[in-house]
């Protein structure tokens, strides 16, 4: 179902819009498949090297350090492999895992990834120096300055050392996230100056035609997924739906609706709950992306964003002019109607993460009978969508709560009204059915952290609890 309304200003805006043909939930059979050609793909380097004699080499000076240096940089080069396909947003894995858990995936097999490879450059040094003449720092020398491809290799090195030191938490928070992903895109030239080396001197890709074929297999996959996934696709999408700025209306203080209308926009296949990485092309610093999420159902005719005021890269939608194109990446995300199982839904958002409950509201609220949102805002005249929510209760009996006033607990992520006792006991209150319910949450991390936990105690399975972090 869709439909409009005008304000008193004359402006647009969205009320109850769907999407009409939603793409279909991806079978958990895709995030076991993904898993399981992980762990083939180890089991395969491993099962390489013992063929091409990995355990025999262990006898002779310096020989022990030598071939186990072999072993840790062969399972490190899968992993960095691994990791540009993990992030390479290959449609079916990302719908499988979600941002947010291919995000930690990604992160975790990183930091693996990078020591081994530390492993290995300290075992291969020390394995050389015990068989020669040399000592540590001259055979280190020798084997950068001589080998061939080890000077790309080592320049390589240092541009993944500098993205692992910028991916460690603390390094993270002092970042924009514009700022972090465009420092991030040196991970691949890092990938592509580190692997020569083993294509010209790997003695396990040299001397047996199965690891080559191998390997070449994995670099051909990831090097075709990032051309494909992360930038033929986009630029396809972009090009094909020609997405332009229709208009910019304030919502509240700090807080902007951009509308963006475009050719055959039914064609996308995103549904209410996605996000996109925008680009919007309006001048200087439009390559960098940043991710929002619809905060309204998908229209034939027209899509529209809600941002926030956090940053450079929000500030600047406000001041955007309508006829401004955009570049879009997407969509992603797995807070979706596709979770729902039938229960009424309970819908709690904080902040600006009422844009995604804004826009699930369209599909779960004319879909689901007695839907229920809890919106926490610091002061009701923060609240955004407030007349749209209006209508939403109107016209399908949605409940609005505004949960709005400051805390006066750290552990509770009601405000003070509630905190005479817990907050499940406050939950119960708010929504008597609780636990006949399912939950739909989107809000600070540590907030939803609270939320999911007063919802385990009211009596909800955690099954039932859906939430989405953007992680990166």
């Amino acid at each position: 179902m869709t439909s409009t309304y005008t304000s008193a200003t004359g402006r647009v805006h969205l009320a109850g819009a769907t999407m009409l043909c939603p793409p279909p939930a991806p079978g958990r059979w895709r995030r076991d498949v993904a898993g399981a050609a992980t762990i083939l793909s180890v089991t395969v380097v491993i099962a390489l090297w013992l063929a091409n004699g990995g355990i025999r080499h262990l006898a002779g000076p310096g020989a022990t350090a030598t071939s186990v240096g072999r072993l840790t940089g062969l399972i490190a080069s899968d992993l960095l492999l691994l990791q540009v396909l993990l992030m390479a947003r290959i449609p079916w894995v990302e719908r499988a895992y979600g941002q947010d858990l291919l995000a930690r995936r990604h992160r975790m097999v990183g930091f693996a990834s990078f020591w081994l490879m530390v492993a290995h450059v300290l075992l291969i040094t020390v394995g050389y120096a015990q068989s020669g003449p040399s000592g540590l720092l001259s055979t280190g020398w020798d084997l950068v300055a001589t080998y061939p491809g080890m000077l790309l290799a080592a320049a390589g090195t240092g541009l993944l050392v500098a993205v692992v030191v910028l991916s460690v938490r603390a390094a993270r928070r002092r970042l924009r996230y514009e700022s972090w992903h465009l420092l991030h895109l040196y991970a691949y030239l890092g990938v592509g100056l580190a692997l020569p080396h083993q294509l010209w001197t790997g003695a396990d890709f040299v001397t047996s035609p199965y690891a080559r074929l191998y390997w070449w297999s994995l670099y051909g996959a990831a090097l075709a997924a990032v051309l494909m996934f992360r930038l033929g696709l986009p630029l396809w999408r972009s090009a094909y739906h020609r997405l332009r700025v229709a208009e910019v209306v304030a919502e509240a203080p700090g807080v902007v609706s951009v509308y963006l209308r475009g050719h055959r926009l039914d064609r996308l296949p995103v549904r209410a709950g996605q996000f996109f990485l925008w680009r919007f092309l309006d001048g200087p610093g439009w390559s960098r992306a940043n991710p929002y999420t619809l905060s309204a159902g998908p229209r034939p005719d027209l899509l529209r964003i809600t941002v926030k005021d956090l940053g450079d890269g929000s500030r600047r939608a406000r001041s955007l002019r309508p006829g401004t194109r955009v570049l879009i990446e997407g969509p992603y995300g797995t807070l979706t109607a596709a979770k729902a199982t039938g229960r009424p839904p309970l819908l709690i958002a904080a902040g600006v993460g009422i844009t995604t409950m804004r826009a699930l509201l369209d599909e779960l609220g004319p879909a689901r009978v007695g839907a229920t949102l809890l919106y926490r805002v610091r002061t009701h005249a923060e609240a955004v969508f407030r007349t749209e929510l209006d209508d939403l209760a109107r016209r399908y009996g949605v409940r609005v709560v505004y949960l709005d006033g400051g805390r006066s607990r750290s552990d509770s992520w009601l405000p003070a009204q509630y905190a005479a006792g817990d907050d499940a006991s406050a939950l119960r209150h708010l929504v008597p059915d609780v636990a006949r319910r399912e939950a739909y949450l989107c809000g600070p991390p540590a907030w939803m952290a609270t939320v999911r936990a007063s919802l385990r105690n009211a009596g909800m399975a955690d099954e039932l609890i859906h939430s989405e972090e953007f992680a990166w």
